[in-house]
């Protein structure tokens, strides 16, 4: 840059609200109204300063480099199949695709059935969902555009990609289960335009039942009419089609009503049964091939069971015990013919049982690759085939496939990779090159004597303390998964260092280790955080002036906390579409849905509890604040980007360092939402993203001219702790045993 720039203009406004009692100051009110004239003002001002730094000779070299880097780094992916007659569907991405595409395999062979990355131009529409029918004839799907989540629904035939029903406005949160006939199903749409009252667009879902073909208002509502607007529903079928299950969930409250119901014809009525309602507990209810209900509770048990019932009978005095709880945190099963195959967390990492079907006495275990996390899925009508998605810090997601019929007694029988892997790497291979780098674990203490877990991924022949960036969420019942990541991968191959915090708030250790960071315990998360940020300095993994985090959502807020309570910790910030004023969040995007979480402002109590860690009412002036960046998407409809506007304006208006020390900068995106974007897109918020962390935390980035990632330079340091020499086997070492 030239000279020194200035922040916008943003004069702070006089806007309070007394509550309960309290003034609360809201100095940047005006900054809500994304379509007033001073708030267009200033956001393109805040884009100008944000062009200006990332035109400089450090930014965009770097910048230039990890988009390289991180697009070498991310290889093909394809996901778990659903095995449906005598197809398989799946969906698969090539390297260069921006999206993925869903395949359909079966005996004429394998085929794109829908591509949509032709739905589009500028590649901003995405598939959000899809559901084949019980006969794999037709497939129902769902898209969005723009980053809105705003889903249409429609059904196309397999055979010949006609498509035969749609589209039809859903909503978010868009849920579907085909019922026996194949022509017609239950899916989940909110109530249409004129019958939600204004400023409540995005709620009012209901369960409908719909005919191919027929006019929308033909459409049954089955289930939730009259219920809460905030309510999110998810609707299943048994593998017969001939009975049906739903859920019934608040916003995000962790707790759920469960009902049960035998689905006849087209205007019988569906008369449903609760197997859960009213009770501080989730319940999600399946039923197997073999005509049993299968539902995996937290009642009564924080660590989760797997019990069974009648499907006629499905209340909870029926429910017998499969698996009990144990000491690992049960988090999927999938039924085989004869085989029960579970899934559970335990100290973060994933494991997978093979117990009996029958009274689900454990027979075994499939050997995964490493520390990492799993999901596993079977035919939806038994079988014997066993798939399992594995991924870790330092193994892109692949698929393995393994027929449970032909196991051997003797342990480590190898499971063969399942041919649905991209063309790009060879079978059952990650398709990139991530040499010496290594993944550790160790647990860090915190307040209340609680140990969190820290996953810790770095080049284990480099030495001393360097560059590294912490990242955490820490919310939602939502475990931090060890899960492969390009922008981690890209940061570590340039010398850096890449550290994963299992916070309190989320579902690592069942739900009582969610409760321990919600609602009047949240500063938990901030003082797990915190914790976790101290140790990597006092373990010298980071020196002076190395230290970053990154979080975005309810992990924007963590990071949010974090500079606001220990500004002089951090070295630089990133924060992505991030809650930050938790005093009138409720009023914006899908807030209200969150209070069972966070609490809310209207109670006098809980109020006390957002006011003692809001970041935006914690922004004082005159203090040192790190460098930050928010990265904020204007089609978001879950987190408003106004929280992002705010507080940016309160912390470039308070902070007292100079702007070439620690910049405080606003990344602002069109066309894209809160969830899933094209690769492109990624791929150009990585690179700015991990530019703007290396050119405040000192990591020297460097071309890479061969194939290897190896080839970035790292900087010079001192000798520092030892490594744990563990790495993961290939894919292939997978066994059954």
């Amino acid at each position: 840059m030239d000279h020194p720039p200035s922040y916008p203009a943003a004069p702070p406004g006089p806007a309070a609200d007394v509550l309960h009692g309290r003034t609360v100051a809201d100095p940047y009110r005006w900054l809500e109204d994304p379509t007033a004239t001073e708030t267009l003002r200033w956001a393109a001002e805040q884009d100008e300063l944000f062009a200006r730094w990332r035109a400089g000779e450090g930014p965009e070299a770097a910048a230039s480099q990890f988009r390289t880097a991180v697009r070498r780094l991310l290889p093909g992916s394809v996901g778990l199949p659903a095995a449906r007659g005598v197809r398989l569907f799946f969906e698969r991405r090539r390297a260069e695709d921006d999206h993925p595409v869903l395949h359909v395999r079966g005996p004429d062979g394998d085929r794109a059935l829908l591509d949509p990355n032709g739905l589009s131009a500028d590649h901003t529409i995405t598939l959000d969902g899809w559901w084949p029918s019980k006969d794999g004839a037709r497939v129902a799907y769902v898209v969005s555009e723009g980053g809105t989540e705003e889903q249409v629904l429609s059904v196309i035939e397999v055979d010949s990609g006609e498509r035969v029903d749609g589209p039809v406005v859903c909503g978010r949160a868009a849920d579907l289960a085909w019922l026996a006939d194949g022509e017609s199903y239950l899916y989940v749409r909110r109530l249409p335009d004129g019958r939600r009252p204004d400023g409540e667009e995005q709620f009012h879902r209901r369960v409908w039942r719909r005919r191919i073909g027929t006019p929308l208002d033909a459409d049954e509502c089955v289930f939730g009419d009259g219920g809460d607007k905030t309510a999110y529903y998810g609707v299943g079928t048994s593998p017969d089609g001939r009975w049906a299950t739903v859920s019934v969930s608040l916003g995000t409250a962790p707790r759920n009503d469960l009902y049960v119901a035998a689905v006849g014809g087209p205007g019988d009525r569906v008369a449903w049964t609760a197997a859960q309602e009213g009770v501080d507990a989730l319940a999600e209810a399946t039923i197997g091939p073999d005509g049993r209900l299968y539902v995996l509770t937290n009642r009564d048990a924080p660590r989760y069971r797997l019990a069974v019932a009648d499907p006629a009978r499905p209340a909870a005095e029926h429910w017998r015990d499969l698996v009990p709880e144990g000491d690992a945190v049960l988090e999927g099963f999938t039924v085989l013919t004869d085989t029960l195959v579970t899934v559970v967390r335990r100290d973060v990492v994933n494991e997978v049982e093979l117990r009996r079907l029958a009274d689900g006495a454990p027979v075994g275990r499939l050997d995964l690759p490493g520390l990492g996390s799993a999901t596993v899925t079977s035919r939806a009508a038994g079988g014997t085939d066993l798939w399992v998605a594995y991924t870790d810090y330092t193994t892109p997601p692949v698929v393995l496939h393994a027929d449970l019929a032909a196991r051997p007694t003797s342990p480590g029988h190898g499971v063969a990779a399942v041919a649905l892997v991209p063309s790009d790497g060879p079978e059952g291979a990650p398709a990139v090159e991530l040499a010496g780098i290594r993944t550790i674990r160790v647990s860090v203490p915190s307040t209340g004597g609680v140990e969190v877990p820290l996953f810790i991924v770095a080049d284990g022949d480099a030495a001393g303390p360097r560059p590294t960036v912490l990242y955490g969420y820490g919310g939602f019942n939502i475990a931090l998964a060890p899960a492969y990541s390009a922008v981690a991968a890209a940061w570590v191959a340039a010398g850096g260092v890449w550290a994963v915090a299992n916070l309190r708030g989320g579902s690592e250790y069942g739900e009582s280790w969610h409760r321990a960071g919600m609602r009047a315990d949240k500063q938990n998360v901030f003082d797990d955080f915190s914790a976790c940020a101290r140790w990597l300095v006092d373990a010298r993994w980071a020196g002076p002036g190395q230290l970053g985090i990154y979080g975005g959502s309810n992990g924007g807020l963590l990071v949010g906390a974090a500079m606001t309570q220990w500004p002089a910790r951090f070295d630089a910030v990133v924060c992505s579409a991030p809650l930050l004023d938790m005093v009138r969040y409720e009023r914006f995007g899908l807030g209200v849905t969150w209070n069972d979480e966070y609490g809310t402002a209207d109670d006098p109590t809980e109020l006390g509890w957002l006011l003692g860690y809001s970041p935006y009412h914690h922004v004082v002036a005159g203090t040192a604040y790190p460098p930050t960046l928010f990265t904020v998407f204007d089609a978001d409809t879950r987190v408003d980007p106004l929280h992002a506007r705010k507080m940016c304006a309160a912390v470039q208006a308070a902070t007292s360092a100079a702007f070439a020390d620690a910049p405080v900068l606003l990344r602002r995106e069109a066309q894209v939402g809160h969830s899933t974007r094209s690769v492109g897109r990624t791929v150009e918020l990585a690179g700015d993203v991990l530019a703007f962390l290396a050119t405040q935390l000192g990591l020297v980035v460097a071309p890479a001219p061969g194939p290897s990632p190896a080839a970035f330079a790292s900087p010079a340091s001192s000798p520092g702790p030892a490594r744990d020499p563990w790495r993961p086997p290939a894919p292939a070492a997978v066994g059954v045993r």
